[in-house]
C-alpha cells in the first residue's frame, strides 16, 4: 500500500479547505485504491472524522509532538516516509515568512528538496502559487518548483507565475480546484439540517448570502470608498428586498467561523430578521453546507469557496469582488458578469445583480452547468496525472 502525504490548511476551521482535501480523496482514490492517505493537521479527530470513509492517517503537528504547526519532526517525517508528496490548496505565499503559525512556505522550501532527495516525488496539485512580493519569498518558492516531478495550477494567474520562475512547460499543467468535486450530504442529512436550523421549509424558495470578516482589508486593498457600516447596510437593505420581493426566506451560509461576528451584526439590521437563517460550518460538514447550497435558488457570496461550492451543486450565483481568485473563478465557469465591485457596491447596485440572477437563475442554471462539469473534469485529470508515481 502506497502512502500519499497531503500538504494544505486542513484544520477543519474553514468550509473551502475541508473541500479540498475531500475532493482530492474522492479523485485521487478513484484512480487507485491501494493507498493511505498521510495528512498533518493540527486537528487529527476533524480528520480522521470528517473523512472516515476514506483511509486517512492524521499526522498531529501539535507542540508536544516536536511540531509549531507545520514547523516540526511530523511534516519532515511524514513527508520523508512517504511514497508521493501531494502540496495543495493556496498555501505558498510569503506574507509572514517567518512565522510558521501562518506561513508554509519557508517550511516547505526546507522539507520539500529533502523529500525530493530522497527519491519522494512531490507534485504541486490543483492549487495556487503566491503571491509572493519579496526576494526571499521568491527563492522559497523557486526552490519549492526545482524540486516538484510536476506543477499542475487551479488558476491563470499562478500558470504565469511558474512560468515565471522558469518552471519548464513539460513539468506544468493546467487543473481546476478540487473543491468543485465535492459530494454533498444526502437526503437524510439535509433532512436533520433543515429541522434542527429551520430553514428549507414551509414552501418558500430559498436564496442564500455568505459574508467575510475581512471586509475592511479588502476595502483598502482595493481603493473601495466603503467602511464596515456602510457593507452591513448594504447588504441588509438587498436582503431585506430579496424575502420581500421573491417570497423567499433566506439563508447566510457561513464557512469560516471567524465570519460569525460579521454575520451576527448582519442579522441584527435586517427588517425581515424572521425570515433569514443562519448555517455555519461551526456546527456543519463542508458536504452538508454543499447539500444546503444545492436547494438554493440563487447564492450571493463573498468567499471564493462559498462561490465554488454553490456553482459546483449548480446553483446560480452572484459573487462580490473581495478579492481577485473570485474574478479568477467565475471568468473561468464563464461567469464574469455575475460581480460586483468594491467600488461599485451600492444597494442599488447590488440589487440589480440579485434581481437579474434572481429573474434569469434558470437560464444561468443551463449555462453554469455544463461549464462546472469541465472544470470538474480538469480536477479530475489532475489525478489521472498521478498514476506513474502510484504504479
Amino acid at each position: 500500500m502506497k502512502k500519499v502525504c497531503v500538504l494544505g490548511n486542513f484544520s477543519g476551521r474553514n468550509a473551502g479547505d475541508a473541500a479540498i482535501l475531500g475532493g482530492l480523496l474522492e479523485d485521487v482514490s478513484a484512480v487507485s485504491r491501494d493507498l493511505r492517505y498521510l495528512v498533518p493537521t493540527i486537528k487529527p479527530s476533524f480528520v480522521s472524522r470528517t473523512f472516515a470513509r476514506f483511509p486517512v492517517e492524521p499526522v498531529s503537528l501539535m507542540p508536544w509532538r516536536l511540531s509549531l504547526k507545520i514547523f516540526g519532526l511530523p511534516v519532515l517525517a511524514a513527508t520523508l516516509g512517504a511514497d508521493l508528496v501531494l502540496v495543495t490548496d493556496a498555501i505558498l505565499f510569503d506574507r509572514g515568512l517567518f512565522n510558521p503559525l501562518h506561513n508554509y512556505l519557508l517550511t516547505l522550501s526546507l522539507v520539500l528538496p529533502l523529500a525530493r532527495r530522497r527519491g519522494v516525488p512531490v507534485v504541486l496539485y490543483n492549487m495556487s502559487l503566491g503571491p509572493v512580493r519579496t526576494p526571499r519569498g521568491e527563492r522559497c518558492l523557486r526552490r519549492i518548483l526545482d524540486c516538484a516531478d510536476l506543477v499542475i495550477t487551479r488558476d491563470t494567474e499562478s500558470l504565469d507565475l511558474a512560468r515565471r520562475l522558469g518552471v519548464p512547460p513539460e513539468r506544468l499543467r493546467e487543473g481546476a480546484d478540487c473543491a468543485l468535486n465535492v459530494v454533498p450530504s444526502g437526503a437524510a442529512r439535509l433532512e436533520e439540517i433543515r429541522r434542527r436550523e429551520g430553514i428549507l421549509s414551509g414552501g418558500r424558495p430559498a436564496v442564500g448570502f455568505n459574508v467575510n470578516a475581512y471586509i475592511d482589508a479588502f476595502v483598502r486593498a482595493e481603493g473601495a470608498r466603503l467602511d464596515r457600516g456602510d457593507f452591513l447596510r448594504v447588504m441588509a437593505a438587498v436582503i431585506d428586498r430579496a424575502v420581500g420581493a421573491f417570497g423567499a426566506e433566506a439563508v447566510l451560509v457561513i464557512t469560516q467561523p471567524m465570519d460569525l461576528g460579521i454575520a451576527a451584526e448582519l442579522l441584527g439590521r435586517l427588517r425581515e430578521r424572521g425570515r433569514v437563517r443562519l448555517v455555519s460550518n461551526r456546527d456543519w460538514s463542508h458536504a452538508d453546507l454543499a447539500a444546503v447550497l444545492s436547494r438554493l435558488e440563487i447564492f450571493t457570496g463573498m468567499r471564493t469557496h462559498s462561490l465554488i461550492l454553490a456553482t459546483a451543486v449548480g446553483t446560480p450565483v452572484a459573487g462580490i469582488a473581495a478579492y481577485p481568485k473570485n474574478r479568477g473563478y467565475l471568468r473561468s465557469i464563464g461567469m464574469g458578469g455575475q460581480l460586483i465591485e468594491l467600488a461599485d457596491f451600492t444597494e442599488e447596485n447590488l440589487w440589480r445583480l440579485v434581481e437579474r440572477t434572481w429573474r434569469e437563475r434558470a437560464a444561468l442554471r443551463e449555462r453554469l452547468v455544463p461549464a462546472v462539469e469541465r472544470e470538474k473534469a480538469k480536477a479530475r485529470r489532475s489525478a489521472a496525472l498521478l498514476r506513474p508515481y502510484l504504479a
